[in-house]
């Protein structure tokens, strides 16, 4: 029975490393969530995922239908990859956790393999792709909230060597939510294809199709909820929104390749492309300004649309060779990026609402003019080259350049006005680690990241690009002959150029701003044997602003928004010995400190896990009790509502193999 376990210890490479080194032995900080963990989790959305990384917080703006993160206290929502490829310039269809089989975490600046993103870095998410044998598995689940959820991923080999075979996995899945009127419907399917060209060659077609339709969970008015309210609390239970308002629907299509190629001369060629299309529309019902009476909401509405279009590509090539004393292991790419969004906005209007005896209906009406109408263009071409030196029997050396030529467009399709930003930059990393023992690797890095600021200050110049920069040092355990790690990592982060409020100008920005991020992380994941495995980790992060650019001299030493300066997860599970084998349980805990969020403050929580599984060589069963306490806590805030956490709920899940 053990033998179906996976482990939470990730044992298959890493795709957000482009290196053939285990994550154990790179030095750079890398999580790997295991598609074995999130079964034993049951997690449902990539937020459920990102719980068990340290540094790293998830679900910030709540049940909003979108993946929201930051990672080591700057923001990284649309710095999200699925196989080494960016998915958009923005994100705004939440993820299918179910179609990967594990999702990997890249922190610190990481422009020198992918180009355009954020210094406290991305999430790669890697596709479930088909195997060389048969395998099928369904899967029920029911749970709170009126939770219906059916998942199907199987395959089979279509030759007699295994090469070519097919994949399907698909989720249809229906539930409510802790708030009134809030639903949630989710279609998925995910076919794949591996293609047999040869010994030397693999190639794999991958596609997925999602529908998301919902309406939009937006949280609670500040006052009455995370601030006293003279009429006590609003239960947590109130929709802010109106029950009739149009839900949104998103629908998201995927289709790319996986191609690598190894030739006699050692070289391997490695190609990935993959071109997306996505839309969604909505209604969004806010919270505005809560009345002198303390009850009376008055509310905004948006009537939203988005849609666009993405090409990604990313050709690189490795080789391995030896030159005197030193192995080389070297990597050269270059990688295109090509992605479009339209958006469509009108300002609505909608009635008041009492927040404590709340009466719906009333109506929402938009005019025939939207306040916003543009389309915005992001194109990128890098070259990137990287070498992994390793230096006697202890030492590795790995350096790397990358050069970025990227451009910015916008039209706005009310006024007329376009706009093009073009911004270039020279980025890298130096590394250098130890092999103390086999088993202790210390190590030191230093890595620069760029990010293209778009529009213009108030004299119609347009913005350098923010730029990033980190030290990192670190000690990696290599333990229990590489069933469990052990990963402590010390860094200081700095973003500039942060676009601000112009203080003289408020229609204009200017780009002298600073954010920095420094602080600690210490993260485990083991298999211990004896049915024992263990992901845990803990992160100290002080996230402030250390230049606000003119802008506002009272912000300087704020904390940045919906970061804790202390935040731990823990999870593990058990299989029982002997005759109770067939028994795992399962049990985790995580928390946060309290956090500022734009002018108040988030408190701390710690929320509790619980499960129990029972499993047969065809058959399982297992019960999943999260927030067991029903701990009453926020994950995030906004400038006017606060976001909330999940409360208490029960997943029973049965699944078949065949």
């Amino acid at each position: 029975m053990k033998g179906h376990h996976g482990g939470f210890h990730g044992k298959r490479p890493t795709q957000v490393g482009k290196s053939t080194l285990p994550a154990d032995q790179q030095p750079a900080s890398i999580s790997v969530v295991t598609r074995d963990l999130l079964d034993a989790q049951q997690a449902q959305s990539l937020a459920d995922a990102l719980h068990n990384v340290p540094g790293v917080v998830s679900n910030t703006f709540g049940r909003r239908g979108w993946d929201d993160l930051i990672i080591r206290g700057q923001v990284a929502s649309d710095s999200l990859f699925v196989d080494g490829l960016r998915t958009a310039a923005s994100n705004r269809v939440a993820e299918q956790l179910f179609g990967y089989e594990q999702v990997e975490v890249l922190k610190g600046p990481a422009s020198l393999m992918y180009g355009l993103v954020l210094p406290g870095g991305l999430v790669n998410m890697v596709s479930k792709r088909p195997r060389t044998e048969a395998f099928g598995r369904i899967d029920t689940t029911l749970g709170s909230h009126g939770l219906v959820q059916g998942t199907v991923d199987a395959g089979t080999p279509l030759s007699a060597n295994g090469k070519v075979a097919l994949r399907v996995n698909a989720l249809v899945s229906n539930s409510n939510d802790a708030t009134a009127h809030v639903w949630f419907r989710n279609r998925f399917i995910a076919p794949s294809l591996s293609l047999d060209l040869g010994e030397q060659t693999d190639l794999v077609l991958l596609s997925s199709f999602q529908e998301r339709d919902y309406i939009r969970q937006q949280g609670l008015p500040l006052v009455g909820s995370v601030l006293p309210n003279a009429n006590g609390a609003i239960p947590r239970n109130t929709f802010m929104g109106e029950p009739g308002q149009d839900p949104y629907h998103a629908r998201e299509t995927r289709i790319g390749y996986a191609f690598s190629h190894r030739f006699e001369s050692g070289w391997t060629l490695n190609q990935n492309l993959r071109v997306q299309d996505f839309s969604v529309t909505g209604q969004l019902v806010a919270n505005g300004a809560m009345g002198t009476d303390q009850r009376t909401l008055r509310r905004t509405a948006t009537d939203q649309a988005w849609d666009g279009r993405t090409l990604s590509i990313d050709t690189h090539a490795w080789r391995s060779f030896v030159a005197g004393t030193s192995r080389h292991d070297v990597t050269a790419g270059v990688d295109y990026l090509d992605t479009y969004e339209d958006a469509v906005s009108f300002t609505c209007t909608v009635g008041s609402l009492d927040v404590f005896a709340p009466v719906y209906g009333s109506q929402i009406t938009c005019p025939d003019t939207p306040r916003t109408d543009s389309r915005t263009y992001v194109e990128m071409l890098g070259l990137y080259v990287r070498d992994q030196i390793h230096v006697g029997d202890r030492w590795l050396i790995s350096a790397g350049l990358r050069r970025d030529y990227t451009t910015t467009r916008s039209n706005n399709h009310l006024t007329g006005v376009s706009e093009r930003d073009p911004a270039d930059a020279t980025t890298g990393s130096l590394a250098v680690m130890m092999d103390l023992t086999p088993m202790v690797h210390p190590y030191l890095s230093y890595s620069t990241s760029f990010y293209p600021n778009t529009g213009t200050d108030v004299n119609g110049n347009t913005f350098d690009p923010e730029a990033g920069r980190q030290w990192e040092a670190g000690i990696k355990f290599n333990l229990l002959g590489g069933s469990s790690s052990l990963t402590i990592a010390a860094f200081d982060l700095r973003r500039q150029n942060v676009l601000e409020t112009d203080p003289v100008n408020d229609d204009y920005s200017i780009a002298v701003g600073e954010q920095r991020s420094r602080g600690g992380e210490i993260g485990i994941t083991a298999d211990l044997g004896a049915g024992l495995s263990i992901n845990a980790g803990y992160a100290y992060i002080d996230a402030q602003i250390t230049n606000d650019g003119g802008a506002d001299p009272t912000t300087v030493g704020d904390g940045l928004n919906n970061v804790p300066r202390h935040s731990a997860t823990a999870f593990l599970r058990y299989q029982l010995p002997s005759t109770w084998s067939r028994w795992s349980v399962t049990g985790g805990v995580r928390g946060e400190g309290e956090r500022p969020a734009y002018t108040y403050t988030l408190p701390g929580y710690v929320v509790a896990d619980l499960g129990l599984r029972y499993e047969t060589p065809r058959w399982n069963v297992a019960l999943s009790i999260k927030n067991v306490f029903d701990t009453y806590y926020y994950s995030g805030g906004l400038a006017a509502a606060v976001a909330l956490g999940d409360d208490r709920t029960t997943m029973v899940n049965v699944g078949y193999r065949f």
